[in-house]
């Protein structure tokens, strides 16, 4: 595969994609998983999937290609997280009704659209569980400029998403405007979120936000350990997944997301049995003491 890798330009397009979604994907989904808002990804990217369904339908009826599905994607993922900070404000005292609302919308969009269409080719499917062989120069260099707003707003603004994720009321009082930043934050997901679907999936990209998070948090002793510790995780399930979808020719979403579900497992495993036996050395500690 390695010589492979430097013969074929849309296997180095899909690697270098994939490194850059292991960074943005666990780095952006810490913040999600503290600020418990973790469905807000799945929310967006059933939005983002009526968003390919309606790109590919243009394409299917005008015959040309006037708006790509990646970027018509984009753009409704952008829209759908205006529409969940609307709600959330309208919707004052229950916001995380926002959430299954515009997830609802995304899903009865995507049926009509494919309904419409009659059907997609193979191009849906890609799009919904990740290609190996999808990812074009265009696609890597909009999502190296996407991973680049994301990696500078979060430098920018790491203290003031740093206390909303852990306090918003005391985030407020010390003068942080909290809409604001809590705007830039879903414009952010949504981003990350268009960015993946090449390589992880439409249907399974939430999980390479949450799930090395979900390991971190069991291993790490602060929030920036945490962060470092998810970016390891996305980045060695991201470039395992490719590698085992290529040879299995089969799409790599699954593949990364059933390496995740392994490193979690591992690592609560371990975690557990590392407890197990600090506890039962403190015993025979305090036995030998007594």
């Amino acid at each position: 595969m390695l010589a492979n890798f430097f013969e074929y330009e849309f296997l180095r397009n899909t690697f270098l994609t994939g490194i850059i979604i292991g960074i943005i994907a666990p780095l952006l989904g810490t913040f999600i998983v503290v600020r418990r808002l973790s469905l807000i990804a799945d929310a967006l990217s059933h939005v983002t999937l009526a968003g390919i369904a309606f790109g590919l339908l243009l394409e299917k009826k005008t015959g040309a290609v006037l708006l790509t599905p990646f970027y018509s994607g984009l753009g409704f993922s952008v829209i759908g997280s205006l529409f969940i900070e609307r709600l959330r404000r309208v919707y004052a005292a229950f916001q995380e009704l926002a959430i299954p609302i515009i997830m609802s919308a995304g899903v009865g969009l995507s049926v009509i659209f494919i309904s419409i269409a009659n059907g997609f080719n193979t191009d849906l499917y890609s799009y919904l569980f990740g290609s190996v062989s999808a990812v074009s120069r265009q696609d890597l260099m909009s999502i190296g400029v996407i991973a680049l707003i994301v990696c500078v707003v979060i430098f920018v603004y790491y203290k003031e998403l740093f206390l909303l994720s852990f306090d918003e009321e005391h985030a407020s009082v010390t003068g942080i405007n909290a809409k604001t930043i809590h705007f830039i934050f879903i414009l952010l997901t949504a981003l990350v979120i268009a960015a993946s679907i090449r390589i992880v999936g439409v249907l399974l990209v939430s999980s390479l936000m949450t799930l090395p998070v979900a390991s971190s948090i069991r291993i790490a002793k602060g929030f920036k350990q945490t962060i470092i510790y998810a970016i390891i995780y996305g980045e060695v399930a991201v470039i395992a997944g490719l590698i085992s979808g290529y040879y299995l020719e089969i799409p790599p979403g699954g593949t990364i997301v059933m390496i995740l579900i392994l490193l979690l497992i591992i690592t609560i495993t371990v975690k557990k049995i590392a407890t197990a036996f600090v506890i039962r050395k403190h015993r025979l500690h305090d036995e030998v003491s007594e």
